[in-house]
């Protein structure tokens, strides 16, 4: 039975981290205003759907989880990337589908999702201020949470909606992104991982104005939050980093121990003809230099990145240079996705659409690469001695995470922990066994 006293929301958040950080504002947001989040449909008075839209099995599964969410309970008010995506007959593709819904939203629509939550569900009376901790409500262990820098991507690339859903680049006020990241340190967060939808662009949008971070003038620019962020004394992860010459500047930093050696850079090919019919914003003709130059500022660098096998017009020797690109560069992390055409992009209208076969055969050919040179790379690790952020315990032993280990994305560390380690602390572990992903080995 629902209880009166105190209205209830339910929440479901599918998507990126981007997303996810949406969620979080949106939740911290509730509990500020005095709502209770409810764990079951059953238990809500009413239910926040925030979506993604991104590819046709995210559109399919965020319309599953809305039909679920009316059927289970209801009263459904929908948000996120799928809301602002159109139908062919140029209506909103949630309200033709689940016509039910109270309401539709697209992203980072903090104050429209409240709006419509005060018109179906009044807000509690009086609410008081400290129902919500100052880090505000995160849907990530405790010791580790996203920091999200921008909004938004002023990039045009051809496979790619985002710009159509999110806008253009808006950058945070780089004081409000710091006192964001002092709260969360505060309330015990071992790991920040900073995203957006282009981090080295931080600032670009605000010409890098100076803004000030505990009365110091600091400009709004990647480089500088990354010298801020640094003194905090915990682990801080990139994001989504574009291969900008001023990236160059960071690479001290992460050879200093100030910063995690681990560099998130979305090559997406290597072939320059495919990249400028991606439309990419950097040319890859040089990235090879890059990389070498990186590894020889910090030689212990990690590098993850995703990759398009199977482009439109994309050639055999074309899928073969990228090939030969992947076998020079040893990339530590990645991920490569066959080309799935996406409702709006420009991409669509490419000549050469190559069948989903030669693509997913494509994909294949190039995950069997990078397993062999990351099965090679991790093999390199056995018999060092590595620090370990410890995210789980159970009766198995310890999972955890090294400085190469995004959460979700990359591998995990499995050790016999002690007494003494516990969820979120660190662990020194000697690597003694070693896999295309993953690392074993011993506490010492």
């Amino acid at each position: 039975m629902k209880s009166t006293s105190t209205p209830k929301v339910g929440f479901v958040s599918l998507g990126c981290p981007k997303a996810l950080v949406d969620s979080e504002q949106i939740l911290t947001q509730l509990r500020a205003e005095g709502y209770a989040i409810a764990p079951t449909y059953q238990g809500a008075d009413l239910v926040v759907v925030n979506t993604c839209g991104f590819i046709d099995d995210a559109v399919q599964e965020s319309l599953d989880a809305i039909g679920e969410a009316l059927e289970e309970n209801g009263k459904v008010i929908v948000t996120g990337c799928l809301g602002a995506k159109k139908g062919a007959d140029g209506q909103g593709l949630i309200q033709a589908v689940h016509p039910k819904v109270l309401a539709v939203t697209g992203p980072h629509a903090l104050g429209e999702v409240m709006q419509h939550v005060h018109q179906h569900l009044p807000k509690p009376h009086d609410p008081y201020t400290d129902l919500v901790p100052p880090q505000g409500i995160k849907l990530t262990p405790k010791h580790y949470a996203y920091l999200k820098i921008s909004e938004g991507c002023n990039h045009r690339c051809s496979f790619c909606i985002i710009p159509s859903m999110r806008g253009d680049l808006v950058s945070r006020d780089i004081g409000e992104v710091m006192r964001e990241a002092e709260n969360l340190v505060k309330a015990g967060v071992k790991e920040l991982l900073v995203i957006s939808q282009d981090t080295s662009a931080y600032g670009v949008d605000v010409k890098y104005r100076t803004g000030f971070v505990n009365g110091k003038p600091v400009k709004t620019k990647m480089t500088d939050l990354v010298q801020a962020l640094a003194e905090l004394g915990i682990w801080v992860r990139l994001h989504y980093v574009y291969p900008y010459p001023h990236v160059d500047e960071i690479l001290p930093l992460m050879a200093a121990g100030k910063v995690l050696p681990y560099l998130d850079v979305p090559f997406q090919h290597a072939h320059p003809r495919v990249l400028k019919s991606m439309k990419r914003p950097a040319s890859g003709e040089k990235n090879i230099e890059r990389i070498a130059a990186w590894r020889a500022i910090c030689p212990d660098i990690t590098i993850r990145s995703t990759f398009i096998a199977g482009f439109p017009g994309e050639t055999e020797a074309e899928f073969e240079y990228l090939l030969d690109f992947l076998r020079e560069a040893q990339l530590d992390r990645v991920g490569c996705f066959a080309y799935s055409p996406v409702e709006g992009a420009s991409a669509n209208d490419l000549p050469g659409a190559l069948p989903e076969e030669v693509r997913a055969e494509r994909q294949a050919r190039f995950m069997e690469v990078q397993e062999e040179i990351s099965t090679a790379r991790l093999q390199r690790k056995v018999g060092q001695t590595v620090q370990v952020l410890i995210d789980e315990i159970n009766q198995d032993g310890a999972i955890g995470r090294s400085s190469a280990d995004a959460p979700e994305i990359d591998g995990l560390v499995y050790f016999e922990p002690s007494k003494t380690h516990k969820v979120g602390g660190f662990a020194q572990v000697k690597i003694t066994g070693a896999d295309a992903h993953d690392l074993w080995g011993d506490a010492i």
